[in-house]
């Protein structure tokens, strides 16, 4: 038996084994249940996840809505792109910008909780499927809401119904109840060269 032939007997061993854990694994998982997801770190890509599963939860037919808690105004790619299918999102940027552009607390704490409001009428209502919360991290972050309320709201949601919340310093609270979570790291960042943000990159 030749060197080649024994290492692709070995992989397909190693395969089927590999098939067996997994296939038993999803035999005893719950058939189907609304997921929470946490897309966290200092890195790029958050928003960006978020709303590549949108566009998954979209292609499916689902019902979804979007609110947006602290970018501002400035439509990016993904808000003109999404509010072409006014049937299926319900699209709320709800953000004054970042915290360094109002510089204004009180003003950012209104708008947080004008936001949460809205991300309220959307988990409690079982029609929507699919629902993102972007920058939610950073309005806790900052103390613009009660974290407690958040997470009992998230908590009450439809059992079917998959959330996603966006944006830096998840709190560990938050991270416990999520399903998943990813941690973006980043080794890399065009801004660190002064290059600005880009359409279709970032914006």
């Amino acid at each position: 038996m030749s060197e080649s032939t024994e290492r692709d007997e070995r992989h397909l061993a190693r395969m089927q084994r590999k098939k067996a854990v997994i296939d038993e694994r999803i035999a005893t998982s719950p058939n189907e249940c609304g997921l929470l997801l946490v897309l966290t770190g200092n890195g790029k890509g958050k928003s960006s996840s978020a709303f590549g599963m949108l566009a998954r939860a979209l292609g499916h037919g689902m019902q979804c809505g979007v609110v947006q808690f602290i970018k501002g105004r400035n439509s990016t790619g993904e808000e003109l792109f999404f509010r072409r299918f006014p049937e299926q999102v319900r699209y709320h940027v709800m953000g004054e910008g970042f915290t360094w552009e109002t510089q204004d607390r009180q003003r950012d704490i209104a708008a947080a909780e004008a936001a949460w409001a809205v991300s309220r009428q959307l988990l409690q209502d079982p029609d929507v499927q699919f629902v993102v919360l972007d920058e939610l991290n950073i309005a806790l972050k900052h103390g613009y809401l009660d974290l407690d309320q958040v997470l009992s709201d998230i908590q009450a949601r439809p059992p079917m119904q998959h959330v996603i919340v966006t944006g830096r310093a998840a709190k560990p609270e938050m991270i416990e109840l999520a399903d998943t979570v990813t941690e973006m790291g980043m080794l890399k960042h065009a801004f660190q060269a002064g290059i600005r943000a880009q359409k279709g990159v970032e914006l």
